[in-house]
């Protein structure tokens, strides 16, 4: 007799109330992923953009960026927590107030800054996945190039470089 443990069906609210010791999680194919600590430089670098997103949009009232806390429920049934992320008034509309839990799609633009322990293959599975799941905008900060790969869909569409002074 063979026995076969299915992957746990977790609850917005299980998940949330999963311990507040510094650890980020996304749930992937069912199973729970601890995303790994990104340092000094990452954290500033995901601020800095939030801040400027999120202050950008709230003086345009284009809708609302959140930092890497916030889950978003991906088609899939995934749980991802881009960087940074941006959702756009009208996808907010109908919401007499912000979700307590996840939110159901994924973000109008997903911002991933690249940290040591990112793969290629796991970066280019999340691109994947915010595109299927209703992304219109991807940013691929690399902070070792000081690059930033914008896609519009799963192949790159431009890469900005920092000036040379």
């Amino acid at each position: 007799m063979t026995i076969s443990a299915q992957p746990k069906i977790w609850t917005d609210e299980e998940f949330m109330a999963l311990p507040d010791n510094g650890d980020r999680y996304e749930l992937i194919s069912g199973q729970l992923q601890i995303m790994a600590g990104a340092g000094m430089e990452h954290g500033y670098l995901t601020a800095l953009v939030s801040s400027h997103l999120g202050q950008y949009s709230l003086n345009h009232k284009l809708g609302i960026a959140c930092n890497s806390s916030t889950g978003f429920r991906m088609k899939s049934g995934n749980l991802r927590s881009p960087d940074v992320s941006f959702v756009a008034k009208d996808r907010l509309k109908g919401l007499k107030k912000l979700p307590k839990g996840f939110f159901d799609g994924a973000p109008d633009l997903a911002v991933e800054v690249i940290s040591p322990s990112n793969t290629f293959d796991e970066i280019h599975q999340k691109i994947v996945e915010y595109f299927e799941s209703g992304s219109r905008l991807v940013w691929v900060i690399n902070p070792d190039e000081e690059t930033v790969l914008v896609y519009r869909g799963t192949t790159p569409d431009r890469l900005l470089k920092k000036p040379i002074p």
